[in-house]
């Protein structure tokens, strides 16, 4: 068995692009080889941002033989009165057979012309030599670029290629216009602690060579000792370190060989905003703060004036590098701290009209027009919530001062700060702590897994803005396909929908929306008039989803509160999201519990049947729709006194939401249907005289009614 090395040296990789290129190779290049037919007994791959390498253990020499079965021609074409024609002859030419080789076989399209076939395996540096070159090529990234004057296209320019096969150099070239790269067994070592070359004398000694040059391949390695050194260098000044999983994960994929380095700032900074600090350290510079052990100070966490920075030059000088990161970060800080005296000199109010100056979006106009737009859709939230007095008037403060802090410098010079100034700078000139804190909520979540707004105030303006973005880019014709998504619509769809059910907002989104839709539809009179119903089926299918991916609802159950193709219960579901989620959560609880099996049959039986009928879907009361004197046997009116029983049961199951009597009261009417169907005294359904057959329909068709107030059944796979 033998171990082969690949190594693709380049200029300097973007660190998104190296994690994302050593997830492509750790699953397409396994694939490859089992395309291939060849065996290994692992596949390592490894990345610096100077470089992208895999070994593979375990190779075989060669690929085993294989048979092969092949299919030609169908066998009416192949032979005629039992003699090959010209098809059998070409068929057994191309595979470079005799013809007795071929034989007939029945498939499920007639008869075929088969063969079977030995395949002698190829050598696997033949084959590696065909697949390394498509390894390369077929990475995918954002921003591929070309140089030289080929056409070849990667994330950066391609220096040096190692290619052996145990000790031998594979040869293996890459063309690219008048450039030409040609494998060896050179590679480089780390840039300042070892500029010369790197010999490697076989595959399996590639990670030993290069950690001689001082260069760790290994990003696993690379990280858990970034994550130690960070842990310990934070603990030399008594503090922890904040280690944020992606930045841990973006140095990593910037250095070779890391080394953490200690450095202070100021004190007089730390009366800046935490957030400020922490974005200049993190966002901006790719440092770990450092924080105040939670055991000292007995509370949340607090700055401390120190940070930790990963150097990739020579650790001997990390008291020098460490000057010269302080020098960086005090001219940050500084900065930050001249933006923040600057923006509190004036009340966040006075920043609005600068917001004309800014674009939301070519054709909706500027921020000022999208707070004016927020404003109404907040005060239709509140009209339909119902909230009045203090609360009323701080969502309408809010909802004015939302994105005010926009334009204020250190928002300009700090996009990611946006909103979490917004509260400083509201605290700082009197505005309420309701309103403050709605400002900053509004934005949430930023990401998947963040936090929801918390406060009454924050969520109503939250939902304003997420709403009003929403119609306004569908408006536009913007709707999100594929993986294309640039507004983030589907985030803040699933961020409305969350954010109702765990805040339990009694919203009528089906009804909101159509207002929205109707004032966006007044001020832009190209609007499509089908704009109303996008945004319904794209608020159906985040609510589908969200049941299913987040709530862990079975599919089925989805379909049977959602309804497939049904508007009625599509209206239903947007005009009472919560019930929608506790209709489903129900059913999954009533399906671990089996209580779902004891009514399942019956109203699945009555729904089918009930679609020979003609019996509106909202009726209820038997009384309107079922005639007595029709009745001809007593199961009939058995049925009819429980329909009758039944009556107010539904209706206060779906008044207070309490499905389980819902549940309980069809469990119990069971047995009469089933001798209504089934029993002694049982009726054909469809009777040859018209109006007895349709008072029974409607009988079973009451029955599924009063069903669908939970859910429709029909979708529900039935009970293993």
């Amino acid at each position: 068995m033998a171990t082969f090395l690949l190594e693709v040296g380049t200029e300097e990789l973007p660190a998104g692009f190296l994690e994302s290129a050593i997830t492509q190779w750790r699953s397409r290049i396994p694939d490859s080889l089992a395309e291939n037919y060849l065996t290994n007994t692992a596949v390592y791959v490894y990345g610096t941002p100077r470089r992208l390498a895999v070994v593979i253990e375990g190779l075989p020499v060669q690929q085993g033989d294989r048979e092969e079965e092949i299919k030609g021609p169908p066998a009416s074409a192949a032979y005629k009165d039992g003699k090959p024609t010209k098809a059998a002859e070409g068929f057994a030419k191309k595979q470079g057979v005799e013809l007795d080789a071929l034989e007939i076989r029945p498939t499920d399209k007639g008869d075929f012309v088969f063969l079977r076939k030995t395949i002698t395996g190829r050598l696997t540096t033949d084959l590696l030599q065909e697949l390394v070159p498509q390894w390369i090529s077929k990475l995918e990234g954002k921003r591929l670029m070309r140089w030289g004057n080929g056409e070849m296209r990667f994330s950066r320019p391609l220096r040096w290629l190692v290619a052996l096969f145990d000790q031998d150099i594979l040869p293996i070239q890459l063309d690219n216009g008048s450039e030409s790269l040609t494998s060896d067994r050179i590679s480089s070592g780390h840039r300042v602690l070892h500029p010369q070359p790197v010999e490697i004398a076989t595959a399996s000694d590639y990670v030993k060579s290069l950690e001689k040059a001082f260069v760790s391949v290994d990003p696993d390695r690379r990280q858990a000792i970034i994550q130690d050194q960070v842990k310990a260098t934070a603990q030399k000044v008594g503090g922890t370190a904040d280690i944020s999983p992606d930045l841990l994960q973006e140095v990593t994929n910037l250095v070779e060989w890391p080394t953490a380095v200690l450095g202070k700032f100021d004190e007089e900074f730390l009366i800046l905003p935490a957030e400020v600090i922490t974005t200049v350290m993190v966002s901006h510079q790719r440092y770990f703060p450092v924080l105040k052990s939670a055991e000292t100070s007995g509370k949340t966490p607090e700055l401390l004036p120190y940070f930790i920075t990963i150097s990739n030059g020579d650790p001997a000088k990390s008291d020098l590098i460490g000057l010269g990161n302080e020098r960086v970060i005090r001219a940050r800080l500084a900065d930050g701290q001249f933006f923040y005296e600057t923006d509190r000199a004036k009340p966040l109010e006075a920043y609005l009209p600068k917001l004309e100056e800014v674009t939301f979006q070519e054709d909706l106009g500027s921020m000022r027009q999208k707070v004016d737009r927020l404003s109404q859709v907040a005060a239709l939230i509140t009209e339909q919530l119902q909230i009045q007095g203090e609360p009323k008037e701080e969502i309408a403060r809010a909802t004015l001062l939302c994105k005010a802090d926009l334009v204020t410098q250190m928002v300009y010079e700090f996009p990611e700060l946006q909103g979490v100034m917004g509260e400083k700078y509201a605290r700082a000139c009197g505005e309420s702590e309701a309103v403050a804190t709605a400002i900053y909520e509004h934005y949430l979540p930023r990401n998947a897994g963040d936090n929801l707004p918390q406060t009454p105030v924050g969520q109503v303006v939250g939902l304003a803005d997420k709403l009003d973005t929403l119609v306004s880019i569908f408006g536009l014709g913007m709707i999100p396909t594929g993986s294309s998504d640039p507004f983030a619509l589907r985030r803040a769809a699933n961020a409305v929908i969350n954010l109702t059910w765990t805040a339990n907002l009694p919203l009528n989104l089906g009804e909101l929306l159509g207002k929205i839709v109707a004032e966006f539809t007044a001020s832009h009179p190209k609007t499509s008039p089908e704009l109303l119903l996008q945004l319904q089926e794209f608020f159906l299918q985040r609510i589908r989803t969200l049941l299913q991916e987040e709530r862990g609802i079975d599919y089925d159950l989805v379909n049977a509160v959602l309804g497939e193709e049904d508007e009625e219960y599509s209206q239903r579901a947007l005009e009472d999201v919560l019930d929608v989620r506790d209709r489903a959560l129900f059913l999954q609880s009533i399906r671990k519990n089996g209580s779902l099996d004891t009514i399942y049959e019956t109203v699945n039986r009555s729904a089918r049947l009930a679609k020979q009928g003609d019996l509106e879907t909202s009726v209820l009361d038997p009384t309107q729709v079922l005639k007595p004197e029709l009745f001809q046997k007593s199961s009939e009116q058995g049925f009819y006194d429980a329909l009758i029983r039944l009556m107010p049961t539904t209706q206060a199951a779906r008044s207070q939401r309490n499905y389980q009597q819902l549940v309980d009261a069809l469990a119990e009417i069971t047995p009469i249907v089933s001798q209504f169907f089934d029993g002694e005294d049982s009726v054909l359904v469809m009777d040859p005289a018209p109006e007895i057959r349709r008072n029974r329909l409607n009988s079973i068709g009451l029955l599924r009614n009063h069903a669908r107030v939970l859910a429709d059944f029909g979708p529900i796979v039935k009970p293993q």
